[in-house]
């Protein structure tokens, strides 16, 4: 075995805890860590401002493709005819392609450079949302699975570019990343259907009308393309992560807590309006719960590491979590917004410390990249199972109360997989240098 090979062992000591806080403002995971070339070098980045604005520009566009379906849902399914499982697949399909693209990533960048990649796939955005709000049905479906496959591609990429270029700022630049995704899917939620009812109550221009950020965000995005980063060389190899409970056990709660999100961004609309609320009021009411996530989402990774592991913060975020869907769908409609900044709390702390744990679980970086890419690709594709699985139970009983049981169990299984990958322990596997 080559020198450089390091088996981490799993055992409750193995976690120094000021080391590990110290980790924790670099929570936004390089996914070309192995590539060693990329990782001992550093470009001088000429003009910051329009480095970070850049950023910022794209962070905003990785959600409204999602958020922005959810207030309209009612909508679309009626101009075009479409059963409920029909519109639970509608938002199923952009999940799924999180999953099964994210692992596309690396390899595009290895081969044509992150920031071709960021700016090539921002225009792939562009052209999903354009498909699904101009061409009918089939337009619809397709357009939202190359929304998701787009999504899942940038979302890999843009930590690490964040990480490589503002390498001392890490910290601060994990608040603005999460602050913009925040804010790109709570202007989603809030503003579609005000601009569809703007646009003679048309549902196409209510969803078409994020292509202008997309397409913003690719102009500021250009000047990135003649930046020099360094050769891509793949220097180490992981192996071993596919047989590892606990790399498992943090893969599944990931998978789990995302489904409740996705559920919460493709059908808590739908559910509202059910319960009597306006498609404006229900809408405001997700954006409102969005912003809220905000707080608890950067305050989480601070407090979970303050104790010996993180079990105690999963099973508070998660019941937090719980009570605000619960709320939602059963508790009096007077009540409505206390229930939705509970459940903001609550999913802020949960994405929050998904991405800890992966940090919290790995020994290094490498680890850290490979254990990342495992939990999107298995763990979304779990989570949109999620979405689907409502929008069936809706159509079989035709209302929303048996919704709590999906709620119920999903729940469940991302405490007790949390409960497994909360404990103070690194996972075991071989990270070498080839």
């Amino acid at each position: 075995m080559n020198p450089e090979t390091e088996k981490t062992m799993s055992r409750p000591e193995a976690v120094n805890a000021p080391k590990r806080t110290a980790e924790l403002e670099e929570l936004l995971i390089d996914a070309e860590a192995d590539d060693e070339q990329v990782q001992q070098s550093h470009p001088l980045v000429r003009r910051p401002w329009l480095l970070l604005l850049g950023l910022i520009l794209v962070a905003l566009n990785l959600r409204p493709a999602l958020s922005s379906m959810a207030p309209l849902l009612s909508e679309v399914s009626k101009s075009l005819g479409l059963s409920a499982a029909q519109a639970g697949l509608l938002t199923t399909l952009p999940v799924l392609c999180l999953g099964l693209f994210a692992p596309l990533a690396p390899v595009l960048a290895r081969r044509f450079g992150a920031e071709r990649v960021v700016l090539g796939i921002l225009l792939t955005l562009a052209g999903g949302i354009i498909l699904r709000s101009n061409f009918g049905e089939i337009g619809l479906f397709a357009g939202s699975v190359l929304g998701g496959a787009s999504i899942g591609i940038i979302g890999v990429l843009l930590p690490g570019i964040v990480k490589r270029d503002f390498a001392k700022h890490a910290g601060t630049m994990t608040g603005v990343y999460t602050m913009a995704l925040c804010l790109g899917a709570a202007m989603a939620a809030g503003s579609s259907v005000p601009l569809s009812e703007h646009f003679d109550h048309s549902w196409a221009m209510g969803l078409g009308f994020w292509v202008i950020p997309a397409l913003v965000a690719a102009v500021f995005w250009l000047p990135q393309i003649g930046q020099k980063h360094g050769a891509h060389n793949v220097a180490y190899r992981v192996r071993g992560l596919l047989r590892d409970p606990l790399a498992w056990q943090v893969t599944l709660y990931m998978g789990l807590q995302s489904s409740l999100a996705y559920i919460v961004f493709g059908w808590l609309p739908s559910i509202l309006i059910g319960r009597g609320l306006t498609p404006t009021q229900a809408g405001l009411v997700l954006s409102g719960s969005v912003i809220i996530q905000l707080a608890s989402s950067l305050a989480a990774p601070w407090l979970a590491t303050r104790g010996k592991d993180q079990r105690l913060a999963i099973v508070v975020v998660m019941a937090l979590t719980l009570g605000g869907l619960f709320g939602c769908l059963y508790a009096p409609i007077e009540g409505l917004w206390g229930w939705a900044i509970l459940l903001g709390l609550g999913q802020g702390g949960t994405f929050s410390l998904a991405l800890t744990l992966i940090v919290l679980r790995s020994r290094d970086s490498h680890v850290a990249a490979n254990l990342s890419s495992m939990s999107q690709g298995f763990g979304y594709t779990l989570a949109s199972m999620g979405p689907f699985a409502v929008g069936v139970v809706h159509d079989w009983t035709g209302g929303w109360n048996a919704v709590g049981w999906i709620f119920g169990i999903v729940g469940a299984g991302a405490i007790l997989a949390g409960l497994g990958a909360g404990r103070a322990l690194y996972v075991q596997v071989e990270s070498e240098k080839v």
